[in-house]
C-alpha cells in the first residue's frame, strides 16, 4: 500500500509512504480536499532522525484501526519540519500556546482554512499512563466536529487573535540589555554541572558564544567561567561522542551524561563556533581539539562528495534508541585487549552496571582528561562500532544549516591555520551557489543534487553569516559581495513594513498568516542572525544602506529582547558588536 507521499524527496515523508494512512504532503491538493469534503486536517510534523517520530509511526501510523479513523474522517498531512520551517514555526507556536510546551512529533488538528484548534506532541495508540490515546482522540474530535464545531474550534480563534496582536513599540537598544542578559544566565546557571536550567539540557552553542564574546570584551570573568565550565562539561559528558566525535542533540540529565542521540548538523556547527571562540579567547588547546574532532566527525559521516553536508543522523539503530553508541565492558576488552581495555573502561565509565539500560555511554565525567593515552584505541572502537550497526542519515542538504557550517569551518581555519577547513567552507558555497542559487535567490533544500522549495529567511541569513565569516578568513572580496547580494534579497523579499523580516518571501504560498520568528531557540532565528549580519556589514563596508538597515533591525528586536534577553543571544551578539566594533573579528592564534 502507498499513499500520496510516494514521489516526495524528503526522507521523512518517504518513511511514511507505505503507511496505511492516506497521507498527503502539504499543498493545494490536500487543503482543497479538506474544504470540499468539509473534514478537519490531521497535521503531523516531524523529521526523519527523530526517535519519538519513529515510535509514533510504528505504534500508530502502521495501525489499521487508526488508519481507518484517519482516512474516513480527516485529511492527513505530513510535514518535514526541516524542509518547511515556515509551517513548523506557525504550528509549533500553536502547540506551545495550547499546551505550554512543544516538541516533535507535533500533532495538530486544523480546520480546512488551516486554523489550528487542538495540538500536542506524542500520543500513544491507546490511552495509558495519563496520556490520551490517539484512537480515543480521533474519535472525540470526529464527534465534536460533527456536533459542536463552534466550541471545538474556539481555541483556534483565540490563537489567531494572539498572532495578530500589534508588535511592541520599536526602540533603540540600550547596552544595559547586555548586562541584564548575563545576569539572567547567572540566575539559571548550574554551578555543579554547567549549562543552564534543569534537564533536559540543550547545548545552545550561540548562547555560549555570546558569553565568551561578552566575557572577552567586557573583561567579565564570571561570563567566561560559565561558558568554559559548560564547554568542558559538554565535552566530558556522553552528549559528546568520544568514539566518533560530534555532539548529540541534547542531554536528558543535568550532567550531560546521557543524550537524546540524534546528531544535527546545526548543533555541531554552532558548537564548533563556540569552541573556536573559546580557544581564541583562552588559548586552551582542548577547545581547538574538540572543534577539530567535531569537524572530523562531520567530514566522515555527514559530508557528500559534492562538498555539501547532510542534515542529520538518526538516534535509533535496529529500532532501538542509542544502541549504536552503547557499549559493554566485554566488547571493549575484545577489541582492545585486556590491558588497554580495562584502562579504557575505567577512564570512560564503561561498567557492568552501565549507565543506560544496562549498557554504558562513554563519558569522562569522573576521570582526568586522557590526552593521547588512547589515541590508537579510538579508531579500533570506531571501526568495531561501524561494523556492529549503522545509523540512518537524513541526506537532504539544507542551505541554511550548510551556511552555519560554512561559518564554523571558516572560524576553525582561523584558529587552526589548517587549509582543509577553509577549502571545505569554500566547497559548501560552491555547491550552494551551483545547486541552490539563482540570480541572488536561494532554494531551501536539495537531494541528489536537485534543489526544491523556496528559500526561507534562515537560509539567506545563515548563508550570509557563512559568507561574511569566509570573507573575514580569506579577505577574498567575492564572498563579501555575495553576502551583500543575499542580504539585499532579504531586504527586498522578506521585509515586514511594521518591522523585522518574515520567515517566508513575498512569493510564498499563503499560510494562515505569514510567520515571523524572532527569538532564538535550538537554532538562531533568521531575524537575530540578520541583525548580526547587518551590523557586521555596516562595519565592513561603511555603507549607509547597511547602517540604516542594522539600526532598524536592532530597534525592532530591542523591545522583544528586553523582556527575556537570554532568548536572544544572537541579537545580544549584534548589540555587543555595535557597542564594541573594534574587536568584532575573532582573534587568531597560531597553532600550538
Amino acid at each position: 500500500m502507498s499513499n500520496h507521499l510516494r514521489g516526495q524527496t524528503s526522507p521523512y515523508l518517504l518513511q511514511h509512504a507505505d503507511n496505511p494512512v492516506d497521507w498527503y504532503p502539504w499543498g493545494r491538493e490536500a487543503l482543497q480536499k479538506a474544504k470540499i469534503e468539509d473534514k478537519p486536517i490531521f497535521l503531523s510534523i516531524g523529521y526523519s532522525t527523530c526517535h519519538w517520530c519513529h515510535v509514533m509511526a510504528r505504534e500508530s501510523f502502521e495501525d489499521l484501526e487508526i488508519a481507518r479513523l484517519l482516512n474516513e474522517s480527516f485529511v492527513s498531512i505530513k510535514v518535514d519540519r526541516e524542509e518547511r520551517p515556515d509551517i513548523d514555526s506557525l504550528y509549533m507556536a500553536a502547540c506551545q500556546a495550547f499546551t505550554g510546551s512543544g516538541g516533535w512529533p507535533t500533532t495538530l488538528f486544523l480546520t480546512p482554512e488551516q486554523l489550528p484548534f487542538f495540538a500536542g506532541t506524542y500520543f500513544p495508540p491507546t490511552s495509558r499512563g495519563g496520556l490520551t490515546g490517539l484512537r480515543q482522540l480521533l474519535s472525540a474530535i470526529r464527534d465534536a466536529w460533527a456536533q459542536d464545531r463552534e466550541a471545538l474550534t474556539a481555541p483556534g480563534r483565540q490563537f489567531l487573535q494572539l498572532l495578530t496582536q500589534r508588535p511592541p513599540e520599536q526602540s533603540s537598544p540600550t547596552r544595559s540589555l547586555l548586562e541584564e542578559g548575563v545576569a539572567q544566565w547567572k540566575r539559571t546557571y548550574d554551578e555543579t554541572y554547567g549549562g543552564f536550567g534543569a534537564a533536559p539540557k540543550f547545548p545552545m552553542g550561540h548562547s555560549l558564544l555570546f558569553l565568551l564574546t561578552y566575557g572577552e570584551k567586557k573583561a567579565d570573568p564570571a561570563a567566561l567561567a560559565m561558558a568554559e565550565k559548560t564547554l568542558e562539561q559538554l565535552y566530558r559528558g556522553g552528549i559528546y561522542d568520544h568514539i566518533g566525535g560530534g555532539f548529540c542533540r541534547y542531554s536528558t540529565d543535568r550532567a550531560f551524561r546521557i543524550p537524546h542521540f540524534e546528531k544535527m548538523l546545526y548543533d555541531n556547527a554552532l558548537l564548533m563556533l563556540a569552541y573556536c571562540k573559546a580557544y581564541a579567547v583562552t588559548g586552551r588547546t582542548l577547545y581547538r581539539q574538540v572543534a577539530t574532532e567535531t569537524a572530523g566527525y562531520l567530514f566522515k559521516e555527514m559530508s557528500l562528495a559534492s562538498g555539501a553536508f547532510v542534515s542529520a543522523q538518526d538516534a535509533d539503530s535496529d529500532g532501538s534508541e542509542g544502541a549504536y553508541y552503547a557499549l559493554r565492558p566485554e566488547e571493549v576488552l575484545a577489541v582492545l585487549g585486556e590491558d588497554q581495555g580495562f584502562a579504557f573502561n575505567a577512564c570512560y565509565d564503561i561498567t557492568e552496571e552501565g549507565n543506560f539500560h544496562g549498557f554504558s555511554i562513554p563519558n569522562l565525567l569522573h576521570s582526568p582528561l586522557p590526552g593521547d593515552r588512547f589515541a590508537a584505541c579510538i579508531p579500533a572502537l570506531y571501526a568495531y562500532r561501524l561494523a556492529r550497526a549503522s545509523l540512518h542519515r537524513d541526506d537532504k542538504v539544507l542551505a541554511g544549516w550548510n551556511g552555519l557550517l560554512m561559518g564554523a569551518l571558516s572560524w576553525l581555519y582561523r584558529v587552526s591555520g589548517q587549509t582543509i577547513y577553509r577549502d571545505a567552507a569554500r566547497g559548501i558555497w560552491t555547491y550552494l551557489s551551483r545547486v541552490h542559487g539563482s540570480q541572488g535567490t536561494l532554494s531551501a533544500t536539495s537531494r541528489d543534487g536537485l534543489s526544491r522549495g523556496i528559500g526561507f529567511l534562515e537560509d539567506y541569513a545563515f548563508c550570509a553569516f557563512g559568507l561574511l565569516s569566509l570573507y573575514e578568513a580569506t579577505l577574498e572580496p567575492s564572498y563579501l559581495s555575495q553576502a551583500q547580494t543575499l542580504c539585499r534579497q532579504v531586504l527586498t523579499d522578506f521585509t515586514d513594513p511594521s518591522g523585522g523580516f518574515f520567515l517566508t518571501p513575498q512569493n510564498a504560498d499563503p499560510l494562515l498568516i505569514r510567520p515571523k520568528d524572532t527569538a532564538d531557540g535550538a537554532l538562531p532565528s533568521g531575524n537575530t542572525m540578520m541583525a548580526w549580519n547587518l551590523v557586521r556589514l555596516s562595519h565592513l563596508t561603511r555603507e549607509d544602506t547597511w547602517q540604516r538597515a542594522a539600526e532598524a533591525q536592532m530597534a525592532f528586536l530591542s523591545p522583544l529582547a528586553a523582556s527575556y534577553p537570554t532568548a536572544y543571544p544572537v541579537f545580544l551578539l549584534a548589540l555587543l558588536a555595535q557597542a564594541v566594533p573594534a574587536k568584532e573579528i575573532t582573534v587568531v592564534l597560531s597553532p600550538g
